[in-house]
Formats: structure tokens, sequence, C-alpha cells
């Protein structure tokens, strides 16, 4: 969050503690019936702590989850009205900071919720504004996450540019091709600079799947090969590696369907180990240390591990970055293609780009930074701040 006094800069807002972000996390503590958010939700709920956690709420928008209802220790709630809370604390958390109540907010937005279907990507942005009034917020204005960012850039630059912003999130990668500069900074109507934007519906949570499938998944069973030569189904193995969908695993129905897959399995001991993780409810500590595994090989070319030893004692899942470049490289060549889509778009050629300006998480990612050298390689390429450039750009765009 960030927020910005008339004339002066945008400036962030402690989301947790001293933390400028919120990791999009709910827990509800079945123990004393309360609700935590962030880290701290996270965090109970790993220490053991009886309730239901639920993350990546934002990969529901769009999807028909979101109206659907689901169980927690006070009773039925949908999806929609978790995201309100998330979105109600985050304005109270504003409020507390800035001492006073908030009210209006600009929310970002991904370019598109939903790839290749508008009418579904019009219902999610309307389920986002919907959730935002149901957390209190009287005026609510959204705005493309990539112009966001752009304009947080332009506050930092003393000539015209022509700039391809590179966004990456949790869920998304978007693109803009947009001039800036500080003439242009000036204007409210900046509809003309903007010369193209596209996105496509992949992001960090879904680098995350890719390499707990091929990293971690195997050593339960994914793609492991009964007597009778067939695979074990691999359904279980995909819903394990999504944050979203780990909770749908531990129920009643879901554990006696994995249980019935024992008959499938030629190496009892990984069918052993699937239902050591679900009986115990380990699939989002094992989630958690695969993204943690991702961020630690972007600073390192020495292998790591992620300890499963909480399943089986010694066993480790290993990742160098090698292989997570590997392992990502399909995604990845997509959302540069994406990158390469909006300049096309915007009858931009490589050579004519001045910088190719990169926010969001995700972005980090050396492989991916080196595809974007490769396919942009006469722009400056500007690495701005990754997890605090959107909002202080949904900052300038409210003042403005």
């Amino acid at each position: 969050m960030a927020w910005r006094a008339p004339g002066g800069q945008a400036a962030p807002i402690a989301a947790e503690g001293e933390f400028h972000q919120l990791p999009t996390a709910v827990f509800f503590n079945a123990e004393d019936r309360s609700i935590h958010f962030g880290r701290e939700a996270i965090s109970l709920y790993l220490a053991g702590v009886d309730g239901r956690l639920m993350r990546s709420l934002k990969s529901l928008l769009g999807t028909s989850l979101l109206e659907e209802q689901t169980r927690v220790p006070e009773g039925m709630v949908s999806f929609r009205d978790v995201i309100a809370r998330f979105l109600r604390e985050m304005r109270l958390r504003a409020g507390r900071q800035l001492g006073t109540e908030v009210k209006r907010v600009v929310l970002g937005r991904p370019v598109h919720f939903v790839d290749g279907d508008p009418a579904r990507d019009q219902r999610a942005q309307e389920a986002l504004a919907t959730a935002a009034q149901q957390a209190g917020f009287d005026d609510v204005t959204l705005e493309l996450e990539p112009i966001a960012a752009a304009f947080d850039y332009e506050q930092r630059i003393d000539r015209e540019k022509l700039v391809l912003i590179v966004d990456i999130g949790g869920g998304t990668s978007d693109f803009t091709v947009v001039r800036l500069g500080p003439e242009r900074a000036r204007r409210t109507d900046r509809e003309e600079d903007v010369l193209a934007t596209r996105g496509v519906h992949i992001g960090g949570t879904d680098y995350d799947r890719r390499l707990s499938l091929e990293r971690v998944m195997p050593l339960f069973g994914f793609r492991h090969r009964g007597l009778d030569g067939r695979e074990v189904p691999s359904g279980v193995f995909f819903d394990l590696a999504t944050w979203h969908l780990i909770n749908w695993l531990y129920t009643p129905k879901a554990l006696r369907g994995a249980e019935d897959l024992r008959a499938n399995y030629a190496e009892p001991v990984l069918h052993v180990r699937l239902m050591e993780v679900l009986r115990e409810r380990l699939g989002h500590r094992i989630a958690a240390d695969v993204e943690a595994a991702k961020i630690r090989t972007s600073g390192t070319e020495d292998a790591v591990s992620v300890d499963l030893g909480a399943v089986e004692a010694g066993l480790l899942a290993r990742f160098s970055r090698a292989e997570v470049d590997a392992d990502l490289s399909q995604l990845l060549d997509e959302v540069v293609r994406c990158g390469q889509e909006c300049a096309a778009a915007a009858g931009v050629s490589a050579g004519k780009l001045d910088c190719v300006y990169l926010t969001g998480g995700s972005s980090a990612l050396p492989a991916f930074q080196q595809r974007l050298a490769n396919a942009f390689p006469d722009a400056q390429r500007v690495v701005g701040d990754l997890f605090g450039g959107v909002a202080a750009g949904l900052a300038c765009a409210a003042a403005r």
C-alpha cells in the first residue's frame, strides 16, 4: 500500500510491522475463533495451530470458485467474503498508519485476470471492486498495474523515454509500452501516452507450482509408474503444488481418494510419503519452502535443498539454478513472448525502446532477465522497486 499527500511524493504504508508488504494470506484460527493475516497467518499455520489457511486469493478472481462457500471455524463463507475481509484489514491498517479513516482507494489490476475471455475478465474486475466496497471503501477506482508501475518510474527520470514496463506478479505477467517524461507527467490525461498493453496469466505462483511438480512431487509418486505400467493419477500432485487448492486435499473425501491410490504404486514408500503429507497437513509448508528455494537459487550458483524431514527423516529435494532455469524455460519463454507482442502491438521495434523497466518479485529471476536482454538487446534494463513500485504508482494515479 502507498499514499500520497497533495503535492508530495508517494510513500509506502507499513502493512505488517516493519514490512511494507502483506502476503495475501488469511488464517481462521479454530482454537480461539480469531482471524489473522499475512506473515502472522502463515506462521500460525506452520506452527501447528488448528485452523484454515487460505493464500493466493487473487487467483480465485474470474473463477467459478469465487462464489462457492467454504467451511471455516466460524461457519460457511464465500471466497469473495474472504477477499473482502483481507481488503478490509488493509484499509484498517492504512487508517491506523495515517491517523484517519480511509474510504477512497485505487486498486491495481492485471491486464488480464483471465486470458482470452473478456466476459470472465470483466466479472473478475467487478468482483474485486465489489469486495472493496464490502471492505468499507466508498470510492473504488481500478488501474492497470503496469501503468501504475510506469507512473512510479516516471518520478525518477529527467528526459522523455519510450519504455516497456514489465510487471511480473504472483499470478500474472503484464506489459505496457508507454511514453514517459517530466513534461508528460504533468498531464491529467495520459491515454495517448500508453501505446499498448498485454498480459498473460503466468506469474510467480505458476513458477512455484512447476518447480514443485518437477523437484518435489516425484518424491511422492508424481510420474511414478505402477506394476501395470501406468502412471499414478496426477490430480493430487497438481493440487498439492497449487497454493489455493491444497486445503481441499485435507477433506475426508480427498484423503480416502488418496488412500485408494495405493494400488497404483510399485514403490509403496512413495505412497506412504504422500499420505504423511496429507494427514499431517504439510502441503502449505512444502509450498512455502519451494518458493523460498526458488528465491535462493536466484542469488547463488550452488545447489539448494528443501528439507522434507517432516515427511521422512533425511528426505531432501534439491534445486540448482540450472535445473530451475530448465524447469521454468517454457513458462519464461511464454512471458517474454508476451512482452515482444506488446512492443509489436505498439508499433515499436526492439531497437527503438529506450528502457525496459522491471517490477514484481519474479522479475528478479536471472533466467528471465537474460531472456529479456536477448529479446531487447539495445534497451537499458532498469530494475525498480520489485514489491512497492506498483503501489507507489497507484498513489500517483490517485493524485492525478
